[in-house]
């Protein structure tokens, strides 16, 4: 890795920008993403913001706004919610997964959402939609309402569990953002996803989950299917205090989803290391100061810096330390200067801030004639080109 040291100018707002992948990695499904939880990192991405039909991984939408309900307080677990006879007729055909809601009855919220979960239940999604809106139609428009409070900008819901509607799509970068959502705001429900089977009026149904089974560390989240479809899953795992969400969808068989799920999930780790350059508070570089009473200032940064790559691109990654410059003194203590730019090339990039290590004065009057006169009469010097190497 090398850190190459030069100013140039910079735009009004600092970014973080990310590749969509990494690595190419063959993939049956339609579409698919690896995404690093702690950081949102995309690994590989594969027509992930194409919106599609998400089936039953949109019930993911319906299940983290009662997460949220839960968590402000404005619903608890123990709440009743009435079955209508809408919710008790749903997929009374036996095509479609059901909790095996009875219609004139109240059932618990925790159950409700065991019921979705766990069994897939869309009779339960229709519970929790009228009870919470009024009507399936009302809670639709709240969950569209979440999408756009939420980033989930490729996402149009119609109604609460996923049945095919030519306007009801979902994109896999929104699934993944709304798992990592789940994930870490809503972590004292989110166990829930883990547990393999639920019984409700003497019928016990397992979770659909193969991670669960194939995978170990996967504990969550939602698999879906339909004809139009395919087979999907929005799929979570920990290995070594890392994890890793994967979402698929188009992909040709129950059997094919299992196999090339836990497969993908394994590329997830083994192919893709955390690197750390610098530790919060390290010196990475040094900026030019004019007028000032030292030529140069430190630059440090705030935070580590890291970056999630592909094993077979770790000696490919270098930093470059950004600046408009010279800076002009004074310089504060703090004061942003800059941005340290690590980047894979022809992929990747993150910026991370750059602050002045220490303030710098104002040159004096006489420093700023010595500087002027030095300016005037000395020859050009090289600019500099050796790069440091940084371990």
């Amino acid at each position: 890795m090398q850190l190459l040291k030069y100013g140039a100018a910079l735009g009004a707002a600092w970014l973080v920008s990310l590749s969509a992948a990494f690595a190419q990695i063959a993939t049956d499904a339609e579409y698919a993403i690896l995404m690093d939880y702690r950081t949102g990192a995309t690994l590989f991405a594969k027509n992930a913001r194409a919106p599609t039909v998400p089936a039953s991984m949109s019930k993911l939408m319906t299940v983290a706004i009662v997460f949220e309900k839960l968590k402000d307080g404005s619903l608890k677990l123990t709440d009743e919610f009435d079955v209508s006879e809408k919710a008790w007729r749903q997929g009374a055909d036996g095509t479609e997964s059901k909790m095996w809601v009875r219609v004139d009855t109240k059932i618990p919220l925790e159950d409700l959402l065991r019921g979705i979960i766990v069994q897939s239940g869309n009779d339960a999604c229709i519970v929790i939609a009228e009870n919470i809106s009024g009507s399936e139609e009302a809670f639709a428009e709240l969950m569209n309402a979440k999408a756009r409070e939420w980033g989930l900008n490729d996402s149009t819901f119609v109604n609460s569990h996923g049945m095919p509607h030519p306007d009801h799509k979902m994109s896999m970068r929104d699934i993944a953002l709304l798992a990592r959502k789940i994930i870490s705001e809503y972590g004292d429900y989110y166990s829930i996803f883990s547990e393999r089977v639920f019984t409700w009026e003497r019928i016990r149904q397992e979770n659909r989950n193969p991670l669960l089974d194939t995978f170990q560390g996967a504990d969550g989240l939602k698999t879906g299917h339909t004809q139009e479809s395919g087979y999907g899953l929005a799929g979570s795992a920990v290995r070594n205090g890392e994890r890793r969400i994967l979402i698929v969808n188009g992909i040709e068989s129950e059997r094919q989803r299992a196999t090339e799920t836990a497969r993908l999930m394994r590329i997830a780790f083994d192919d893709f290391a955390t690197k750390v350059f610098y530790q919060p508070g390290d010196i990475v570089g040094e900026a030019q100061v004019f007028k000032g009473k030292q030529k140069t200032v430190p630059l440090i940064a705030a935070d580590e810096v890291s970056m999630i790559v592909h094993r077979s691109t770790l000696n490919d990654v270098k930093a470059t330390v950004i600046y408009r410059g010279p800076v002009a003194a004074p310089v504060r203590e703090n004061q942003q200067i800059g941005v340290l730019r690590v980047e894979v090339e022809n992929g990747p990039f993150k910026e991370y801030p750059l602050y002045a290590g220490r303030g710098v004065g104002e040159a004096g009057v006489f420093g700023k004639i010595a500087l002027a006169a030095k300016t005037l009469l000395a020859k050009p010097e090289p600019v500099e080109t050796d790069a440091e190497t940084v371990q």
